[in-house]
């Protein structure tokens, strides 16, 4: 049985989607869940949030060359196989599979094997590559006893977020309250839709294929790709409510996110406070965030030594109250069990 994973993708950048991982990842582990983060995305921003540059400047450079997603599917681009993964371990449930901008270079060999992967025969080393991120992923999970993969990936549809889906069970979509993060959603669900229609085409072709007789112990992921909801991320406020010019981007996401994501007829008179394919609304606790970078720790782990006090103290407690119920909606959603929360 694999481990599930969840990934949180959006073409759109800049709706929170590394730092979003980075907070549940933390707060999977509070609630005793161990857990496997895994940054493909080129731009290793979620790596540099777990670790100094100092220690990401010896993974890349100086320690053996299995250390990162990339460094374990390199050897693909020649005639060697898949490397196993070191993580790094970041607390007692928390993993991390760092990631590394030479990541960008993986992309034209996954490119170059999508087509041939739906060939009559010779296909087991172009399923190899596409399925590589997965079989990654669930050995190390495996060998530390993770109950959950989490993973961040870039703001793109290209053939490395194609092949990271297609190893991805659930997933969420940050949004921004803006016109491009609704556009992005409106390109994100046909692209969902139709990377899981080609990867089930590969999946039976491999079924009829001889390569498969010859490789009895290959296992493939399923591709479910299922969306389980979407985050929106919370801009200015006054008085309790979203700014004015950002709500008539807000309201349309239920709509938008019925039609391009799960292929529905949508009415446009759903209230976005009242949807219930809307997980939660991430506010922003600006004033926190440089205080919780420079200790390398997430905003509701802020501490009066940390400079957290008075107005900070209280939005700390809020925070840490905030992810504890966003983590455990998220569990629920794909069945992650969590033990009752004191």
């Amino acid at each position: 049985m694999s481990i599930p994973v969840l990934t949180f993708f959006n073409n759109k950048g800049g709706v929170g989607k590394t730092s979003l991982v980075y907070h549940i990842a933390w707060m999977l582990d509070h609630l005793g869940k161990k857990v496997l983060i895994a940054d493909i995305d080129p731009q290793a921003n979620l790596t540099a949030a777990f670790l100094p540059e100092d220690k990401i400047d010896e993974i890349w450079n100086t320690m053996p060359k299995s250390n990162t997603i990339y460094q374990c599917v390199k050897p693909l681009a020649g005639v060697g196989d898949i490397l196993t993964g070191s993580t790094q371990k970041i607390s007692k449930n928390l993993f991390l599979l760092p990631g590394d901008v030479a990541l960008s270079d993986f992309e034209d060999q996954l490119s170059s094997v999508w087509a041939p992967s739906l060939a009559n025969n010779n296909i087991y080393r172009p399923m190899r590559i596409l399925s590589a991120f997965w079989q990654i992923l669930q050995t190390a999970a495996l060998e530390k006893k993770a109950e959950i993969i989490l993973i961040d990936i870039g703001p793109n549809l290209g053939a490395i977020n194609r092949s990271v889906l297609i190893a991805t069970d659930y997933v969420i979509i940050p949004m921004g309250a803006d016109l491009f993060s609704l556009q992005g959603l409106k390109n994100l669900g046909p692209a969902l839709s139709n990377w899981k229609k080609e990867w089930s085409k590969r999946l039976d072709n491999w079924k009829e294929n001889k390569d498969k007789t010859d490789y009895p112990d290959f296992i493939l992921p399923e591709g479910k790709m299922q969306p389980i909801g979407y985050l929106c991320q919370q801009y200015g406020v006054k008085l309790n409510r979203p700014v004015r010019a950002y709500d008539k981007w807000i309201q349309r996401i239920p709509e938008v996110y019925r039609e391009s994501v799960l292929e529905e007829k949508a009415s446009s008179n759903i209230n976005q406070a009242d949807d219930p394919y809307c997980i939660a609304t991430i506010k922003h606790y600006r004033s926190l965030v440089p205080i919780a970078q420079e200790h390398r720790k997430p905003i509701f782990d802020l501490t009066p030594a940390d400079g957290a006090i008075g107005a900070h103290a209280n939005a700390v407690s809020a925070a840490k109250d905030d992810f504890m119920n966003l983590s455990i909606k998220i569990a629920e959603k794909i069945g992650l069990r969590i033990s009752d929360v004191q």
